[in-house]
């Protein structure tokens, strides 16, 4: 059993590698050089940055599953382990919002919240 989680995790940081770099190559690139992206904040960089961090969101969200089926399969299941990846994926969700809406987009505040609580709660 341990085996197949351990496939499944290496399975879904691949796919999060792929769907980040088709996503970025092929979807966000041609759907950036359209021009009737919704203007918010008085242009279209906004909703291209929220589009661009949300896509690559999903990758960093999937790679924190892997990381999770990877300490449930190890022996000795650690609640704090699976706490504190849990609390590392929401601190890289926190980020991504930061850096890629440039404070903009408020969910890098919730993001933040969730890693610090859950931090707390490995504690």
């Amino acid at each position: 059993m341990e085996f197949s989680l351990q496939l499944a995790a290496l399975l879904l940081v691949f796919v999060s590698f792929v769907h980040s770099y088709l996503g970025e190559r092929y979807i966000l690139t041609r759907l950036f050089k359209r021009n009737n992206i919704p203007h918010l904040f008085g242009s279209d960089d906004f909703t291209k940055r929220t589009l661009r961090f949300a896509w690559h969101l999903t990758s960093v969200a999937w790679i924190g599953f892997a990381a999770i089926l990877w300490v449930i399969a190890q022996p000795e299941l650690s609640r704090h382990s699976l706490l504190l990846v849990i609390s590392v994926t929401f601190g890289l969700h926190f980020v991504f919002a930061l850096i890629g809406s440039r404070g903009k987009h408020l969910s890098w505040l919730l993001f933040a919240a969730v890693s610090l609580f859950v931090f707390i709660g490995a504690s």
